[in-house]
């Protein structure tokens, strides 16, 4: 298995790009996240997925480790194919799209070129416990203020018993729908409304 490419960016798009070394060049298959990454790099360490077929060998192409567990993750989903995944992580980052795996946010897959309801669902199913016991508390995108307001909302809402993956899905929800949220207070009174409704 080829773990990762080291070499010169010879030839680069959003899609795709082709990395020399050793004499060879090979074309990699790339997702946006991964191209904003390296858009403006000339060599390149790029870490790899070979995916093997009957009729092809095919290389796909990560600036992150994250990114490439989560490709291998979705790929092992039954019904989704190489592009659905590098769709997927062209759509959202691996941040954005383990966080919509973890609080069931179908509205965010409904967004992406070719997930269907049906497909998000099963996605969701098969990878949540695998992306929360990698991501722990950490690896969801809200802004530096929502985290500390988030973080201590959650340790207050534990301390009061609740289970704490209940209570992030509840704060994730609640941080996405309703913006204006400042203060522990204001957010740990929402949380309980909704956990108690």
């Amino acid at each position: 298995m080829i773990t990762y490419i080291k070499g010169e960016i010879t030839f680069k798009t959003p899609t795709f790009i082709v990395v020399e070394t050793g004499g060879l060049g090979y074309h990699i298959n790339i997702s946006l996240h991964t191209y904003t990454q390296i858009e403006k790099m000339e060599r390149v360490k790029i870490l790899t997925h070979l995916q093997i077929k009957e009729d092809s060998h095919t290389l796909y192409g990560f600036a992150e480790a994250d990114e490439r567990t989560l490709f291998v993750q979705l790929i092992s989903v039954s019904g989704i194919g190489t592009s659905t995944a590098q769709v997927l992580l062209s759509a959202m980052n691996p941040d954005e799209l383990k966080s919509a795996i973890i609080s069931e946010d179908l509205v965010a897959f409904k967004r992406v070129k070719g997930v269907g309801p049906k497909t998000a669902k099963r996605i969701i199913l098969d990878l949540k416990d695998k992306v929360m016991k990698e991501s722990g508390d950490t690896g969801l995108t809200f802004s530096p203020q929502d985290n500390t307001v988030r973080d201590e909302a959650l340790s207050a809402l534990v301390t009061l018993g609740y289970n704490r993956i209940q209570v992030q899905k509840v704060l994730n929800k609640i941080l996405k729908q309703q913006s204006g949220i400042s203060s522990v207070e204001a957010l740990v009174r929402v949380a309980l409304k909704q956990m108690s409704g």
